[in-house]
């Protein structure tokens, strides 16, 4: 062997190994302001209580999204009711990835929702006011969250902390809400 067939690039390292890390550190010097904490290796860890269904990937390694991942992503975070799948942004998933590394914690999120096909969304609006006619949630922007180990105060704070979207609180039903919209607040 050669010396430059013996070199191993940091790049090259890290995707061989990705399937296999368990967690990253968070790096703030490559990451946007709104990311803090997201790192140089993006890892979403979710479980669905309406499917059965867990997530447990890396999607980000080095500013670059992996596209096999995003399609894992967006089957998992479908309306569960009429199993429509859209994109869901990556900008969402990169707040939910910063908030989780912001909050230590090594549970996964349990996803309330995530798409919702315009008739989950005005078949939900019909049963309640707190439901936006026009929600993120429609353009695959937007997830609804909860934690057992994290109060929905905490996550909100992690959450708004990012500066990416919008954080809901619904402390009555324990979720808090995270999209890529504009920067704002809500709820109690």
């Amino acid at each position: 062997m050669t010396e430059n067939n013996m070199r191993i690039t940091r790049r090259g390292l890290l995707g061989a190994f990705a399937a296999t890390t368990v967690a990253a550190a968070p790096t703030y010097s490559n990451a946007a302001g709104f990311l803090r904490g997201a790192g140089d290796i993006r890892r979403l860890h979710m479980y669905s209580g309406r499917t059965g269904e867990r997530i447990d990937m890396i999607y980000w390694i080095e500013g670059d999204y992996l596209a096999d991942s995003l399609k894992e992503i967006n089957l998992f975070m479908r309306d569960w009711r009429t199993d429509d799948v859209k994109s869901i942004d990556p900008r969402t998933v990169d707040i939910m990835c910063a908030a989780h590394n912001l909050m230590d914690c090594s549970e996964p999120y349990m996803l309330i929702s995530g798409y919702r096909s315009p008739k989950t969304n005005a078949m939900l609006r019909s049963r309640s006011s707190g439901v936006a006619k026009n929600s993120r949630h429609l353009r695959g922007q937007a997830a609804d969250l909860r934690l057992s180990t994290r109060s929905v105060s905490q996550m909100a704070k992690a959450a708004a902390a990012c500066r990416g979207g919008g954080v809901g609180r619904y402390s009555g039903s324990n979720f808090v809400h995270m999209d890529c919209g504009p920067v704002r607040s809500w709820g109690a």
